[in-house]
């Protein structure tokens, strides 16, 4: 059956649902069939059984498997994309706009748990979703955060840096304790989402690019 077929046979009363909420829905299930099976694994008769909807819907809103694979990756990346740039645009001394995008880079991450794991396994399969990514969200706020470390380092707020290695250090650092939660969790025995170990593992995050970037690391703790 085409996909054009699917979506002749979705029902009257199914087409006039709250659209919004259906793909809500769909959206929601599907990011976590994602997370645990990329896009190459994940079938769209499991994502329809896990939103409680008719396969034929998830063709109706979103055409494809890859149309709504860009769909729950971009509504994530729209969601934190938004706020990174308000943030990385701010006027002001540099030191405390980096902080504070990357307090919300880590906050983020810590209240989103499958958009590590739908990033990880984007970049191990090379789907045909990274290099959007890259080009239409990655190099934009690349490019804000290279202009805050000049504004740094010009300011004499940051030591001399490679400025492309440090984004890369800072987004390891940001990311990487999610990145490895399973494994945490099985040597700790611990929840590494739970509320005490977030905002410990989020001080040491902040701390640690204030010793490694500031050159004046004490004032920049206050």
């Amino acid at each position: 059956m085409t996909k054009k077929a699917l979506g002749r046979d979705i029902p009257a009363h199914a087409r006039h649902r709250d659209s919004v909420e259906t793909r809500t829905t769909i959206l929601k299930a599907a990011e976590h069939i994602y997370a645990e099976s990329g896009l190459a694994g994940a079938r769209t008769d499991a994502i329809a059984a896990a939103a409680g909807v008719n396969k034929a819907l998830l063709y109706y809103y979103f055409k494809s498997k890859e149309g709504l694979y860009q769909a729950v990756v971009g509504s994530q990346l729209q969601e934190f994309q938004q706020q990174a740039r308000e943030i990385l645009s701010a006027e002001g001394p540099a030191g405390p706009i980096l902080m504070r995008y990357v307090s919300y880079h880590f906050d983020f991450i810590g209240t989103h748990p499958n958009y590590p794991r739908i990033f990880q396994r984007m970049m191990m399969e090379g789907d045909r979703a990274l290099e959007r990514t890259i080009r239409e969200h990655s190099i934009p706020l690349k490019k804000l955060l290279m202009a805050v470390l000049e504004r740094g380092m010009k300011s004499g707020e940051f030591r001399r840096v490679d400025k492309g290695h440090t984004i890369i250090s800072i987004a390891g650092l940001a990311a990487h304790y999610f990145n490895i939660a399973p494994a945490i969790r099985l040597v700790t025995g611990q929840d590494p989402y739970s509320k005490a170990n977030l905002a410990t593992r989020k001080a040491e995050v902040l701390n640690f690019i204030r010793y490694a970037l500031f050159r004046d690391p004490e004032a920049a703790a206050q």
